[in-house]
């Protein structure tokens, strides 16, 4: 792609100046000691971290309060159109480092704070991860937005403030425990509460039709239990742009704080039961969905989420035009990230039709012209149905709507394919069965303009398999929109040594155009540059090895030498932490057989947790810990063979794991994976990727050229052609080294003393059944792993690889992936505002 294409627009082209606010040192010095002494009540005999990193926020956070306002007043006097990006997760991590960056004060807020004799990195590790999201999905949104803002689109956000984000994960006896994370407990100094903007959001009831004073029938949704969504806007600052987009975040809050009638006459619990039904919505991010309780509140989240974004979109609307709806689809667009918040097509029926008095086909084609879905898997058991008598229950008007758009859909379908009642059956938004199913993602393709994927096969699987049929329908529709990640935090922010390396050999314009790095090719065939590479490196490995000692609390005879293998991510059984392990015990046995010194010292760092209710991902970390505790306690593995189990992996821990990463684990079964962002962040830190032809990796073996990169495994083609005939037991048979790894296993050796442990595991590894095919690829994987071995012994040429890899990553900054966005999809002018 053009460079040009996705480089932030020249400011110079704006009339509007932001007003002039100090960003000198002493500026920040005396703002420090306003906010530390007379907001916080604090003096220099205060020893916490908090308070000075309360305080240096506070005084930062008025630097984005004049540039915000700056921002909105341009969109607002622009009358520009708008883009608004619904997810459930946002995963943003750490703000403090975050807006220094992109407001370009870093290195003077350091000596700033220097000055007072605080060291900066302290207030940055006291401030709470953001814990909004699971994993891959809110962190790919929460980079998102960070694009948005420094391509100076006008895009809001929309999600969630979720009390209780990502729960906290302990590690006790190996066994994953979950504890609750209350990142807001200390409040959130980056967040303004808007009580002004909240908005009513209506549960259960029943609906009735009314006839109005023009004689023109009504559907009431009547009866309801409401509960208030209350905004809380947090801002989004672009790369040293002058632009501060916004995320807006709702909270779920009782109308009633208690039945004050319940509470004289003593009944203490039921008077404030509605209150914490109500608040229980924003309670915890995405609860355990196991049982009925957990999907219900589940639903009642993607509606609040979806009602309170519309309903604001809508108010602003009014606002601005009144009633009058024939622009709002040229004005508007909204991006659904993931089926989650697709029940949002029905609600803006709703609010168009009972609300504003617009016509069914009226607001049909203003919704079908304003969505937009992002698919983001491959997982037929992922793609959400709810139950329609849970949804008749909970959401009795949006049941209605939904059963309509069916209707429509099918008539649609039956005019174009007459007579194949097969294909209604497969089609329909409502699934029959024992049970009837709505089809939330049936729903996102009907009622959008344009489905996209997160990496070319992702895309391509999704209209040969999953979806299949409605490509048929409407080719015209699906596209590809391959993921990527800010170079801002996962380069510039996380690993400012290497940042600096790159900047002083091919200048700084690869931040906001990460093309830029191809500019590093010749550099690989350079002796000094591969040396300071190579030394930045070692350096950033260091770092990690005392960051892990520091997580464990333990010593650990960890060797900087050593190859830092790294695989974290989400647990689960496709993304094959078992194929990992298996490798780790192969490498025991050899060297317990006599053959390690033949072989290269590795530390192998996983992590990553496991879904609350999913039984055999927790095993699977039982089984890292267990084979870690036998390993890490060997005196012969002593600097040959160490594993290591992160716990509570997160955000500001990648931030530490980025830099310090050799090899980059991207394992999945082909097919699987819709596309990673960790393969994405590990790449553009210099880790050479060890992974199968899924996702992304396929795109990431096209750009850095299969000499850097490991390939092994089946191809999705191969896996599927497999199936049915799938014979774990027969290659076990013909491989002896196989044969050692799943014998140590099964005989006890990393669980002698509670038999039986892993039998589940190792039951499914070994079943014709697993869908995974974990032993189908474990020759392919050890022999990769040899490779990695024999290419790490030259350090030379690892370092070119290295190097090779961080040059060739530039397509894979989420600034390329939002210029796609809005190229094809949202169409929206950038608003360029000057920055002082």
């Amino acid at each position: 792609m053009p460079t040009n294409q996705f480089v932030i627009s020249n400011p110079k082209a704006s009339i509007t100046k932001l007003p002039e606010q100090g960003m000198k040192k002493n500026d920040f010095i005396d703002d420090f000691k306003q906010y530390y002494v007379h907001l916080l009540g604090r003096d220099e005999n205060c020893r916490s971290p908090y308070y000075a990193g309360e305080a240096l926020s506070q005084a930062i956070r008025d630097r984005l309060m004049e540039r915000w306002k700056a921002t909105h007043q341009v969109y607002k006097s622009h009358n520009c159109r708008r883009g608004y990006y619904l997810s459930m997760e946002f995963l943003m991590g750490r703000t403090l480092s975050n807006a220094m960056l992109n407001l370009g004060i870093t290195d003077t807020v350091t000596l700033a704070m220097y000055e007072l004799g605080i060291d900066i990195e302290e207030l940055i590790s006291s401030e709470l991860d953001a814990g909004l999201g699971n994993g891959g999905l809110g962190r790919l949104a929460a980079c998102f937005i960070d694009s948005c803002a420094t391509l100076q689109l006008p895009v809001i956000g929309y999600g969630l403030r979720y009390e209780y984000g990502m729960f906290t994960q302990i590690i006790i006896n190996g066994e994953q425990v979950e504890k609750p994370d209350h990142w807001l407990r200390h409040g959130n100094v980056w967040e303004i509460e808007r009580l002004e903007y909240s908005h009513c959001i209506k549960f259960g009831g029943h609906t009735e039709i009314k006839t109005d004073e023009n004689g023109t029938q009504r559907y009431c949704w009547l009866s309801s239990n409401n509960v208030l969504a209350v905004p809380f806007d947090t801002p989004i600052p672009g790369y040293q742009n002058g632009t501060v987009n916004s995320l807006r975040l709702w909270k779920a809050v009782a109308t009633e704080e208690f039945n004050l009638d319940e509470f004289n006459a003593g009944d203490y619990a039921e008077a404030v039961a509605a209150k914490i039904k109500a608040e229980n919505i924003t309670m915890v991010l995405y609860p355990n969905d196991v049982n009925e309780n957990g999907k219900e509140l589940r639903l009642r989240q993607q509606y609040f989420l979806a009602s309170a974004s519309l309903q604001d979109v809508i108010a602003h609307w009014i606002g601005v035009h009144g009633r009058n709806f024939s622009e709002f689809a040229e004005k508007s667009c909204f991006q659904l990230n993931d089926t989650h918040p697709s029940i949002a097509i029905a609600e803006l029926m709703r609010l168009l039709i009972d609300i504003n008095g617009l016509t069914w086909h009226e607001a049909w084609a203003i919704t079908k012209s304003t969505m937009a879905y992002t698919n983001h898997t491959l997982l037929p058991e992922a793609l959400e149905k709810w139950p329609v008598k849970l949804m008749q229950r909970l959401l009795p008007r949006l049941m209605d709507i939904i059963f309509d758009i069916n209707a429509h859909f099918m008539a649609e379908v039956s005019a174009h394919w007459p007579g194949d009642t097969e294909r209604l059956r497969r089609m329909s938004i409502i699934e029959e069965g024992e049970e009837q199913l709505v089809r939330m993602a049936y729903l996102a393709i009907v009622g959008s303009f344009s489905v996209n994927g997160v990496a070319k096969l992702h895309s391509k699987l999704l209209q040969q398999g999953l979806f299949r049929d409605f490509y048929a329908l409407w080719p015209q529709k699906f596209n590809n929109k391959t993921n990527g990640v800010t170079p801002r935090r996962w380069l510039a922010a996380c690993n400012p040594e290497l940042a600096g390396l790159i900047s002083e050999t091919i200048g700084d314009l690869w931040v906001t155009d990460l093309s830029q790095l191809k500019k590093l090719v010749p550099y690989a065939d350079d002796a000094e540059f591969r040396q300071h590479w190579r030394t930045i490196k070692q350096t950033a490995k260091q770092r990690l090895i005392d960051y892990k000692r520091h997580k464990f609390d333990m010593e650990l005879h960890l060797n900087v030498d050593a190859i830092f293998d790294v695989q974290v991510k989400r647990i689960h059984e496709y993304k094959r932490q078992v194929l990992n392990v298996l490798h780790v015990i192969y490498l025991y046995n050899e060297i317990k057989k006599g053959n390690g010194d033949s072989r290269v010292p590795r530390c192998v760092l996983i992590g990553g947790k496991a879904a609350p209710g999913y039984h055999m991902a927790k095993k699977i970390i039982r089984l890292i810990n267990n084979v870690s505790q036998v390993i890490n306690t060997d005196p012969d593995m002593v600097n040959k063979l160490t594993l290591l189990f992160l716990p509570d992996y997160r955000v500001s821990a990648m931030e530490k794991i980025c830099p310090g990463a050799d090899l980059s684990e991207q394992i999945s079964t082909a097919g699987k994976e819709a596309s990673g962002t960790g393969n994405m962040k590990l790449m553009m830190n210099g880790a050479i990727t060890i992974g199968t032809l899924d996702g992304a990796n396929i795109e990431i073996r096209e750009e850095v050229g299969d000499e850097n990169f490991f390939l092994f495994g089946l191809t999705e083609q191969q896996v599927e052609e497999r199936r049915g005939h799938y014979d774990p037991l027969g290659i076990i048979s013909q491989d002896k080294e196989l044969q050692e790894v799943m014998h140590l296993l099964e005989a006890g050796c990393f669980n002698q003393f509670e038999p039986g442990l892993f039998d589940d595991l190792i039951n499914s590894i070994k079943s014709t059944y697993d869908p995974w095919m974990t032993i189908a690829d474990f020759r392919s994987y050890i022999d990769a792993q040899k490779r990695v071995e024999d290419a790490y012994r030259d350090h030379d040429h690892w370092t070119k690889m290295s190097i090779l890899n961080c040059a060739n990553s530039g397509k894979f900054s989420t600034d390329r992936t939002i210029s796609e966005y809005n190229r094809d999809i949202w169409k929206l002018t950038p608003q360029p505002i000057i920055d002082n």
